[in-house]
């Protein structure tokens, strides 16, 4: 089990490997697995290349996200314009279904409202808009109805994270409740953690996955 100072450490160098993260300006406390960021960023894509680094480091157990986005002179932009560029965004991204999602800017915060079949065109979206200029965050109200019912979810998952790593399969318990689907188990990385919500979310039929998934140190 790495210590507090270690795990600090390796943060700080996962966050200074990094090319897209201006590491300096992010501060990391460390304890117990648990990690806080704090710090001002120059854009939202910034803010999330950070979180996914943290996730990437093993030995994080959970984060505590106290960074805020200040944009830097001449990257502002007016709400209409942001607005406009997240519908473009939209309608270009192959994976977002054509007239399904609807964005709203205000104060340079972008909110997506709609419906689509899978979780992987709800994350498309938010991915589209994510990484625009004058975007300082993104609240996905997108919600998932599916056309297919769920049929033999649990293996079907089970099946998945075995091809995917049969160690952490033997630990993970699959719980089925119509299109709900509840992971419970314990894995070894908050990398693991969420390779195995995105099975979950791939199986068909399936509109809500709850990850009460453990990380192991």
């Amino acid at each position: 089990m790495k210590t507090d100072t270690q795990l600090q450490n390796d943060v700080l160098a996962e966050l200074h490997w990094d090319p897209a993260i201006e590491a300096a300006a992010v501060g990391v406390i460390a304890k117990d697995g648990v990690v806080t960021l704090t710090g001002h960023l120059s854009s939202f894509a910034e803010k999330y290349a950070v979180e996914r680094a943290v996730r990437r480091v093993k030995g994080v157990k959970a984060m505590a996200i106290e960074l805020s986005v200040r944009l830097a002179a001449g990257y502002e932009r007016t709400d209409a314009d942001i607005a406009m560029a997240a519908e473009r965004a939209l309608e270009w991204n192959a994976r977002v279904p054509a007239n399904k999602i609807s964005p709203m800017a205000e104060k340079g915060w972008v909110t997506l409202n709609g419906e689509v079949e899978w979780e992987y065109q709800r994350r498309a979206a938010e991915s589209a808009v994510r990484n625009l200029l004058g975007v300082t965050g993104v609240s996905n109200l997108v919600s998932i109805n599916p056309k297919i019912e769920p049929v033999d979810v649990e293996k079907k998952i089970h099946d998945a994270l075995v091809r995917q790593g049969d160690r952490e399969a033997k630990q993970i318990e699959v719980v089925v409740d119509g299109p709900q689907v509840t992971l419970q188990g314990k894995v070894h990385s908050w990398a693991e953690r969420i390779a195995a919500q995105g099975a979950a979310w791939s199986a068909p039929g399936v509109t809500r996955v709850v990850n009460n998934l453990h990380v192991e140190s």
